[in-house]
């Protein structure tokens, strides 16, 4: 154990005693779920049924997203299978709720102290945990490798500026992810940061969102919406704003009168930010999570709702992609509106997403704005992508979904088998 490591599990246990008063603040603040204050503590959970069980965790939206697809694959492969879902955010777990697989659950990720981490490998005794992105915890990981389960990091990805400060306790990284039995990057930049960390080559499939299918949406709302609200006006979306984003767009599209605007909030919870400044703007809104009907006299629908950009994105001429003026965030998959065929602008501060990015920048397919004057420039004359870009985009998309399940279906013991 590593002095680093033997610190962070002190840390740990002298915090324990004030978890529970820490979540009851959070969920008086609207962060955390009081139903579910227990799984985060890894009590009350539900049983464990005989067989093999794949544990997969992802932080928020998009890491769930990806790792729903994988599970639904491996069940697909192994119906004998039991999956047990975690993230940590209550929007990744409206997500999940719906759309898990059969014989899966969801939870809310268990806090990563010394006991918590204990009694939930303990309770599980997965035979494969399956952590997404960056989803580094060591106590997990350390009760994990102590339980004999097989460990994988997919879909990694990893900034200069991570690498730069894992350097600082590389003995530490090389401990806890060292020993994993697959580290699949997500880029070529991120394998070899991660291969410069753990003194060996680590491979890039790819990344997994790439593989993911276009969110899905109803005709009968697409249609009901078409005609109702955007008219014959050209319709224009904010897709995943993060705060500041919504006024930058609003901003952009100022002079932009005859336009139907629907702005889609990364976290719907910000709902009564978001109206304050369409009000504050004098625009005519409707709220959907409200059940406001808009019309062809309302300029903003405010889409602060869970689990339809598959509408919002089909019903856009053009897209902007929050998350790259956002101070932080690192930009978003922007695969969805470019799936669709829709001109896409974004903000700069893409470091999550560079290398697939800068590709798509090179065909055209995304465009790159500083300010407000770019994004109105981008929204006002670039074109839709040809289907013959799109297509060839798509030619090799699931390929970094292959790849893992390749890679991960051989660390689960077969049905009967003893570990």
């Amino acid at each position: 154990m590593t002095p680093a490591f033997h610190l962070y599990r002190v840390v740990g246990r002298l915090a324990s005693p004030f978890l529970p008063g820490l979540l009851r603040r959070r969920g008086r603040a609207g962060k955390e779920d009081f139903g579910r204050l227990n799984e985060r503590l890894a009590r009350g959970m539900p049983g464990r049924r005989p067989g093999r069980l794949v544990w997969l965790h992802g932080a928020s939206v998009g890491e769930s997203r990806l790792l729903l697809e994988l599970g639904h694959r491996l069940v697909a492969e192994r119906p004998d299978l039991m999956l047990v879902f975690t993230s940590q955010t209550l929007t990744s777990a409206r997500l999940m709720g719906p759309a898990l697989p059969d014989a899966a659950i969801h939870l809310m990720a268990p806090l990563d102290t010394p006991a918590i981490a204990k009694r939930f490998i303990q309770h599980w005794q997965p035979d494969l945990c399956v952590f997404g992105e960056g989803e580094i915890w060591p106590n997990l990981i350390f009760e994990a490798e102590r339980s004999g389960a097989k460990r994988a990091l997919v879909n990694a990805r990893m900034t200069q500026g991570s690498a730069d400060g894992w350097r600082k306790a590389s003995k530490l990284f090389q401990k806890l992810v060292g020993q994993f039995d697959v580290v699949l990057a997500a880029d070529t930049d991120t394998a070899q940061r991660l291969g410069s960390l753990l003194g060996r080559t680590v491979r890039s499939a790819g990344n997994m969102k790439s593989a993911l299918p276009g969110p899905e949406a109803s005709d009968f709302e697409i249609k009901r919406i078409r005609d109702g609200f955007v008219g014959g006006r050209r319709c224009l979306v904010a897709a995943s704003t993060h705060a500041g984003e919504e006024e930058l767009f609003l901003d952009a599209v100022s002079d932009m009168p005859d336009t139907a605007i629907i702005i889609a909030p990364r976290h719907p919870e910000r709902g009564d930010e978001v109206e304050a400044l369409v009000k504050a703007r004098g625009l005519p809104h409707a709220r959907r999570s409200r059940g406001q009907v808009a019309n062809t006299r309302t300029r903003v629908l405010l889409a602060d709702t869970m689990g339809e950009m598959g509408l919002w994105l089909r019903l856009a001429d053009a897209v902007y992609l929050g998350g790259g003026h956002a101070e932080g965030v690192g930009g978003h998959n922007p695969l969805e509106p470019v799936r669709f065929a829709k001109p896409v602008v974004t903000g700069p501060h893409v470091f999550n997403f560079a290398p697939m990015m800068a590709d798509l920048e090179s065909r055209g397919l995304v465009r790159i704005a500083a300010d407000a004057a770019g994004v109105a420039d981008a929204l006002k004359n670039s074109p839709p992508p040809s289907q013959a870009a799109v297509d060839a985009l798509a030619e090799h998309a699931d390929a970094p979904m292959v790849e893992t399940l390749a890679a991960l279906l051989p660390l689960i013991p077969e049905p009967g088998l003893l570990q």
